[in-house]
């Protein structure tokens, strides 16, 4: 299994919320199984169960120097619960709602959700009953007279969703091997990012929790000993005032001096005043989604924010005492070797905590990206992809963007390195050597955490680093 371990955030909403509608589930985890087909098939030796569901988080690693697709191993864990049990499969999670029907297919299981599933999952139980037509269930797959029927995912408020008790499967042991737990403050992505799949996941709007909701969560996995957290939402500071009112709320709870945690933000909007609440709130560390260091290419890219910004919020953090990374995302449409120099270069001149890079960009469905593509033609014959280039329409597998004027993956990526020139605070994602942030299977990681390393695995490497220099 992929270690570091990472809590499985979306399985415990889903369980939690099955719960109070009367659902009784059993959760099989097996991240800290040394053999996990052979666990599940025990598990589910001499049970019947009505339905089984499995939550997909990613459906590769969506890095081009790497390309690590875990498609494979969930075809294996679909095969043992059809040996185990009769009972039909439902698919559901992230990964999953990027690509359903290329899932669905490659798979073959029984039954998918798209997007949120803690309405749909009760109610396809009821359906096996009887008592709900299939066609009812929003974001749901099925297969039915030869063919397979969707209907399209709803995105349901979560404003009423209650503080969660966070107990569904062992998240000391979590903290333990993974370093940090996740936890969400909203769901859903408004920006217009050409290449995110986030909107297909999560939608398309802002739906914000209630700020005490959060703390309630917060103190609940507090009274498990848990005091190291990842905030999941695709940007904390998307809607800003949201942001401010769960700071707020940790604050006047005076949490912030028991906690550490670390968010995705974009860098606008942002402001001083919500760098220092957020470290009043317990932020330590803080992921921004730079993407370029290039006006133009940030225009291409979707993005709303410009380079000054990043450099302003970047000050801010450092101000405030945060850590900071830039990500940058190198190779998107129009990259040439001037822009991403500059890219390079504005990260140096931000002077952030470390900076990661993705040379290329991963093509999801029902992107913008993917329409460009599309628009191309064939994609065995665009000599801007690099991947699973045949027999790939739905894009399940592999196909990233690299702009053709920075050559091949292996010259674009030797530039780069020419260009970073042995910064120490620049990592190269998929990379497979030292200055690799890839989280997959990264032991590195997990020598640190077992060790006692705690907080965003950006920060626990460039920590490290730092120490191997002194």
């Amino acid at each position: 299994m992929t270690k570091p371990a990472i809590s499985p955030l979306g399985l415990e909403y889903l369980t939690e919320a099955c719960s109070r509608q009367n659902v009784e589930v059993e959760v099989v985890d097996l991240c800290f199984d040394d053999d996990p087909l052979v666990a599940l098939q025990q598990r589910l030796a001499g049970v019947e169960p009505e339905l089984v569901g499995i939550s997909l988080r990613n459906t590769d690693n969506c890095y081009l120097l790497s390309a690590h697709s875990f498609i494979p191993h969930l075809t294996e864990v679909v095969s043992t619960i059809r040996q185990a049990t009769s009972a039909p499969i439902v698919l559901g999670g992230a990964g999953f709602s990027v690509a359903p029907a290329a899932v669905m297919k490659a798979t073959g299981v029984d039954y998918g959700v798209q997007g949120d599933g803690e309405q749909a999952l009760p109610r396809l139980l009821q359906a096996l009953y009887g008592k709900v037509e299939l066609a009812a269930i929003p974001g749901l797959l099925w297969r039915a007279d030869g063919r397979m029927h969707s209907n399209a995912p709803t995105w349901p408020p979560i404003a009423n969703q209650p503080g969660l008790r966070r107990d569904t499967v062992d998240n000391p042991l979590y903290l333990q091997r993974g370093g940090q737990l996740g936890l969400e403050t909203k769901r859903g992505c408004d920006r217009r990012c050409i290449y995110c799949a986030d909107p297909f996941s999560k939608g398309h709007r802002l739906r914000t929790r209630p700020p005490a909701a959060v703390a309630d969560e917060i103190e609940n996995l507090l009274d498990h000993g848990c005091d190291v957290y990842h905030i999941c939402d695709s940007e904390f500071n998307v809607p800003q005032q949201h942001a401010r009112a769960v700071c707020q709320e940790l604050i006047s709870r005076r949490l912030g001096e028991k906690i550490r945690w670390y968010a995705y933000l974009a860098p606008a909007p942002f402001s001083r005043q919500l760098a220092e609440l957020m470290r009043q709130a317990g932020c330590r560390g803080i992921d921004f989604g730079a993407d370029s260091g290039n006006d133009q290419m940030l225009a291409r890219l979707g993005r709303d924010f410009s380079t000054e910004q990043i450099l302003q919020a970047v000050g801010w953090c450092r101000e405030c005492d945060m850590a900071v990374m830039l990500d940058l995302l190198i190779g998107g449409p129009g990259e040439s070797q001037h822009s991403a120099t500059e890219s390079v270069a504005m990260a140096k001149a931000a002077q952030p905590s470390c900076v990661g890079i993705s040379l290329g960009v991963r093509i999801y469905p029902g992107t913008r990206l993917a329409a460009h593509v599309a628009a191309q033609g064939p994609m065995a014959h665009n000599p801007a992809l690099w991947g699973e280039t045949a027999d790939n329409e739905q894009l399940l597998a592999s196909v990233f963007y690299l702009s053709p004027q920075l050559g091949s993956p292996q010259q674009a990526a030797s530039f780069l390195e020419e260009a970073i020139d042995g910064d120490q605070r620049f990592f190269f994602g998929g990379s497979g050597d030292e200055d690799d942030y890839d989280y997959d299977d990264n032991q590195v990681l997990v020598a640190a955490i077992a060790a006692g390393a705690r907080g965003a695995y950006w920060d626990i490497l460039r920590r490290l680093d730092a120490s191997a220099q002194m």
